[in-house]
This record gives C-alpha cells, structure tokens and sequence, in this order.
C-alpha cells in the first residue's frame, strides 16, 4: 500500500480515513442562507446574522455566516468603489444589451449557474436560456465551480437549438471571464456580453428562473441525491419549456416562440410535469 501512495500521490491516512460528510446544522444553514439570498440579495452577514435570530432563533457567528457564503460562492449586492477595474488576469467584456430590441430566437442568449442545496451537501446548477422566448436550451449539474460545467451546457443548448446565437450574455464570474469559454464562443463567431459589476437586472431572466426552479420543484422535492435531482430538473425542465403558458408572451409556452409555432388553442395538452401525490 506504501508503494500504491507513493505512485499516486496520496498520504496513506487520508487514504485510509473515511470522508465526514457535512452536519445537518451547516447543511440547515446553507439551506436558509439560499432561500434568504433570493428573498433579500442585498443582506450582508450583519442583517443576515439579525434575519437568522429574529426569525428562526438561532446565534451565529458572523465569520460562520461569511465562511458558509464563500463556499457557497454568494455575495451581497452593494457598490463598493472602483469595481470597474478588470481582472489582470481576465478579459472582461462590456455589456451589449442596453437599448437592444431583441426581436428573434437565438439573437442573444443568456447564462447563469447557481447554488442547489443537498441533503448531504450541495451542487452548482448551469442553465443558457434563449432571452427571447424564455426557453432553456441547456443545463448542467456539478459538485464543483468549474468552467466544464458551463461548457456542458453551453453544448446541449448548441445541439438543442440547432444554430449559434449572436450574442452570449453573462455575469462576470471567473467560469466566463475564463480563456476556455470566452475562446470557445469566439470561436464559434458569438459576441460576448457581460452584466455590469452588481447589476443582477442585466440578466433578470436568469435570475427570475432561478427562483422559479428552486420554489416550484428543489424546495418542495428535496431530492436525495444528484441522480434523482437530475431526473426532476429534466421533467421541470420539460414542464417550464413545453407546456407553461408565459404572460410576457402573450400565453404561448417557450418552445411554441423558440420554435415559430402559432399558439396552442382549445384542449390543453398533458401537462408532462404531473404534481406530486
């Protein structure tokens, strides 16, 4: 066994130990902190810290709170001076969408990942959305923050559309400042965009998914593992693409204006998302 540690690197106690999975308190907190960022993503650990002992009776430390976030890769929404600086290391690009008439599918797409709770622990959930019919062309799951899982899906959403958009949007997280995406949009001849430092409305259609998925289907399914949540984000999926009526457009499903259908009129289909008993 000395010899086995020694061609691959590892020490022969951390070989032996048994990973600890996360406590349930930590994985109670994390879950609280995700509902409470959507509600409020402007709480700093300060209020945050108030929120948790006035609402739910529990004293925690502030460096608790900010350790917890940091994993969980959250950050409170607030101007702090000179954050147009651009990272010495990565491009950042302007955004491209101010006063932008987006009139077709596959102009501009958007893009996103964000924080899933677990029961024993937690992982990061990608999505490209089509920005104007709403549709999810793409998504991922990962238990790490890694550029790969944006690629993921980036690719379903390029198999799934059949075409290339004009323009990707996205935050300015270091998975799309990285060379790996930013060479494979150019690439493929997309325009890149970028929100600006601590504007969440400059992607709102991801954001406005996010709450949705996490409400109507994680919350209310807690799912086990990440098999299971991966089957019931494909059904969710299916349902929010394939047979939800969206107000915004003028009660057709994302599929119907991704595809150019005319809107779907007397029986209303199967819904492929049935409620849980």
């Amino acid at each position: 066994m000395r010899e086995q540690c020694q061609l691959l690197g590892l020490s022969r106690s951390a070989l032996a130990r048994e990973p600890r999975t996360e406590s349930g308190e930590n994985r109670r907190l994390r879950r609280l902190l995700d509902e409470l960022y959507l509600v409020d993503p402007c709480l700093g650990t300060r209020r945050l810290a108030a929120v948790l002992s006035r609402d739910h009776g529990l004293e925690i430390n502030r460096k608790r709170l900010q350790r917890l976030r940091r994993e969980m890769g959250m950050e409170a929404i607030y101007c702090r001076p000179r954050t147009s600086l651009p990272s010495r290391e990565n491009k950042v690009w302007p955004y491209l969408l101010r006063d932008l008439q987006v009139t077709r599918p596959n102009q501009v797409w958007c893009t996103d990942f964000t924080y899933v709770p677990m029961p024993e622990g937690h992982v990061f959930l990608c999505a490209v959305m089509d920005w104007h019919s709403r549709k999810v062309l793409g998504w991922s799951l990962s238990n790490t923050m890694e550029t790969n899982l944006c690629l993921r899906a980036l690719s379903q959403a390029l198999r799934v559309a059949g075409a290339v958009p004009g323009i990707m949007n996205s935050d300015q997280g270091s998975q799309y400042t990285s060379r790996e995406w930013t060479e494979e949009l150019i690439r493929r001849g997309v325009r890149i965009s970028m929100d600006g430092k601590g504007r969440c409305l400059d992607n709102v259609f991801v954001e406005r998914l996010w709450r949705s998925v996490k409400y109507e289907d994680i919350y209310l399914r807690e799912y086990p593992d990440m098999r299971m949540l991966e089957e019931g984000l494909a059904r969710w999926f299916g349902h929010y693409n394939g047979w939800r009526p969206h107000a915004a457009l003028s009660n057709r499903t994302p599929q119907e204006v991704h595809d150019c259908k005319p809107r779907t009129v007397g029986k209303i289909k199967a819904d492929p998302f049935p409620q849980a008993a």
